[in-house]
């Protein structure tokens, strides 16, 4: 019966030597490590991309300290479920528990398990794909170390890959498998740092491939590519991925770098995820862009509006014009910089009253109270202008827009802005 679980259920590490990759948590002196050699394990939670070792850390942990070792959902699994648990580790001393996706444990199973976690009678590792700072509840954050698991590399793919060639036992060191150089490279890269999906493609290849006449297996990168269908995006709507990305993309229009804008925007596409592009062009367009660039605000707006209409595959040729169109546009972030300025004084209180002049004077006793009497309408001056006070006295010398001359749209601006605030002094 064992052979019929998945190879990547069959290689998981027995030890934490055995680990591939998260050498900054196993490795030589490092903290898991350490905790491991003195005995001295806390709860924990793991959180990272699928595929990339949290449960194999898990069983590696317990495996190495010859501890009870159980697996149960957050979601799925019962408070009854917990309680058998319990139970045993009542019997045995203690248990190591792996809670997959740990973000999704209700307040009853939370409050249920806590008391145990802080006797030590259970061992928690929780193992989630989301942000503990910003999913979890914080009555089980203080009472674990976080750590964060990161997608392996293709070297670590590689040598998960052979190893489980090699191995008799657990792995398909009983098959004759030629694996050719490109074959490997295409498993190692093509999964985006998910060595489950790695070894479960390299099953699939070794078995439903015939074995020619002196019984070798040929691996090829044409049945890996079958095998494996399609390179796997990790971009979980909601997720890390998710954020890291269109932070990604944003930053790098800002930075003007038009081919990794693209590349970004790809992964957008590629999720299938329209309203979040949308969003943050229109964003990049206003914060960093801007007045260096109106007409390119304007165009971004005019593709998106096309992008939506069309919807995808035709969609990607509108963004992708915004996209260029903004990551070569001069920059400007005058104006976020000058609302956020304006906005930091008001939420401190900074603000002062309102000059008398500029206030409401649609109503009986206005006059009297003073309101607007000495309001000098512009629209009655030379060039629609007349010098007075708009300001509170109190910040009547206070600037908030400061130009940015990168492109010649806003050295207009920043000219006007001159002669206006030089007629002032």
């Amino acid at each position: 019966m064992t052979n019929l679980k998945p190879l990547a259920f069959r290689m998981r590490p027995k030890h934490i030597e055995h680990i591939v990759g998260q050498q900054h948590l196993v490795g030589q002196e490092k903290i898991i490590q350490r905790m491991v050699i003195s005995k001295r394990l806390s709860s924990m939670i793991l959180y990272g991309p699928p595929g990339i070792g949290k449960t194999s850390i898990a069983s590696a942990i317990a495996g190495s300290m010859q501890l009870p070792f159980r697996t149960l959902n957050a979601a799925t699994d019962s408070k009854k479920d917990l309680d058998i648990v319990v139970e045993e580790a009542k019997l045995t001393g203690q248990v190591i528990l792996l809670l997959d996706e740990i973000h999704r444990l209700n307040k009853v199973k939370q409050d249920f398990l806590l008391p145990h976690l802080e006797s030590g009678l259970i061992i928690l590792i929780g193992a989630t794909t989301e942000n503990p700072f910003i999913s979890i509840n914080p009555a089980i954050r203080s009472r674990t170390q976080i750590f964060e698991l990161f997608p392996l590399s293709e070297q670590d793919i590689a040598n998960g890959i052979q190893f489980a060639l090699k191995d008799t036992q657990n792995g398909l060191g009983n098959y004759q498998v030629d694996l050719s150089q490109e074959a490997l490279i295409h498993l190692s890269r093509a999964t985006g740092g998910d060595l489950r999906s790695s070894l479960n493609a390299l099953e699939l290849a070794v078995l439903s491939t015939p074995a020619d006449e002196d019984n070798i297996i040929h691996i090829t990168t044409e049945i890996t590519s079958e095998c494996l269908q399609k390179k796997f995006l990790v971009h979980d709507k909601g997720g890390d991925a998710h954020y890291d990305t269109i932070s990604a993309f944003q930053k790098s229009i800002r930075g003007s770098d038009v081919d990794a804008s693209l590349h970004y925007l790809a992964r957008l596409i590629e999720s299938g995820d329209l309203p979040t592009i949308a969003r943050r062009l229109t964003v990049v367009a206003y914060e960093d862009i801007g007045f260096a660039n109106p007409s390119a605000v304007h165009r971004t707006l005019n593709a998106i509006q096309s992008a939506e209409r069309l919807g995808f595959p035709e969609a990607r040729i509108p963004l992708a014009m915004a996209v260029i169109d903004l990551a070569l546009s001069p920059k400007s972030n005058s104006t976020i910089m000058a609302i956020d300025h304006a906005l930091s004084d008001v939420k401190k209180g900074n603000y002062g009253q309102i000059p008398p002049h500029l206030r409401d004077n649609h109503y009986q006793g206005a006059e009297y109270l003073g309101r607007g009497n000495e309001y000098k309408y512009p629209h009655h001056y030379p060039n629609h202008w007349v010098k007075q006070e708009y300001l509170p006295k109190e910040l009547k010398d206070k600037r908030y827009y400061i130009p940015n001359t990168t492109g010649r749209y806003e050295q207009l601006l920043a000219n006007q802005l001159m002669k206006f605030r030089d007629s002032l002094s």
